[in-house]
């Protein structure tokens, strides 16, 4: 896609909204909605243009980019406005395998690509990007997607970008859980977490989430990058994607009910990375 090309940007929060940006910054002509008017006033100081509502986003648009809370907030901006035939849908919300299904079988030139990197990696365009689809709509669209991601791979047909974002997930909920036992350990031994985590985060045990949240679990610091409410949703994906196919996930399940007793703690809306706390709860060490 060559600079200039008319992109509306539907979900401006708190990934879209530098994702937006960045494709501002890079020449495209970007039209956003969202519900909040802050976040249309960030996307208009950003340099581009605010919408009114969804139908004024897409008017003349070449390429629609979704990033939304849930399957139903996509559901509703995709089978309630009218898409031109010719217009590329790239749906990069994180949703159910089945929906993006659906998007493709009414709009069959659009594609499923999820992210991961969180808040940090959408500020520093940095995403990884897994995208469903078919090949020569992922060739258009990878020019956009290059400028908010550095790792893009289309990884099948419709709807396994979302299997793929699942499995993330998956992992990503069992890497904090077991850094946070880690943590408990180590505190009710006696011994330094910082100490013992920077070993580890060098030996075979080294993950990006040791790298990059380690000191900030230690400290304690749980301002969300992405919240306890939104890997919730997604653990349900994941688990209800492995219903879909037939396979048992236990250890996935057994994440799932982790987080899901993170919101019933009233962690909510803080960052995943607060499964520490719901380890500490269960361990008296609150």
């Amino acid at each position: 896609m060559p600079k200039g090309t008319k992109i509306a940007f539907v979900g401006l929060g708190i990934m879209g909204s530098p994702m937006a940006g960045h494709l501002v910054a890079a020449g495209h002509d970007v039209t956003g909605f969202d519900l909040s008017s802050a976040a249309l006033d960030r996307l208009e100081a950003q340099g581009g243009t605010a919408a009114h509502s969804v139908r004024d986003a897409f008017r003349g648009a070449e390429v629609v980019i979704t990033m939304l809370p849930n399957h139903p907030q996509v559901e509703d901006v995709v089978f309630t406005n009218e898409l031109d035939p010719g217009v590329l849908l790239v749906d990069m919300s994180t949703i159910r395998p089945s929906t993006s299904i659906a998007i493709a079988q009414r709009h069959p030139r659009s594609l499923d690509a999820p992210v991961s990197g969180g808040e940090t990696g959408a500020k520093q365009a940095s995403l990884s990007i897994m995208v469903g689809g078919e090949e020569a709509d992922f060739a258009a669209a990878k020019p956009v997607l290059e400028v908010v991601g550095k790792t893009i791979v289309h990884v099948g047909p419709h709807g396994a970008g979302q299997v793929v974002k699942a499995a993330n997930q998956l992992m990503v909920g069992g890497i904090y859980a077991l850094v946070a036992e880690a943590i408990v350990l180590l505190e009710a031994s006696g011994v330094d977490p910082k100490a013992g985590l920077d070993v580890l985060a060098g030996g075979l045990a080294a993950n990006r989430i040791l790298d990059l949240k380690r000191e900030s679990m230690i400290a304690r610091e749980f301002t969300p990058g992405f919240r306890i409410d939104l890997h919730h949703k997604d653990m349900g994906i994941a688990l209800d994607a492995a219903r879909q196919v037939d396979v048992a996930l236990p250890v996935t399940g057994q994440i799932a009910q982790l987080i899901a007793a993170g919101r019933a703690q009233g962690y909510g809306s803080l960052d995943h990375s607060a499964l520490l706390k719901v380890i500490e709860n269960f361990s008296g060490r609150s």
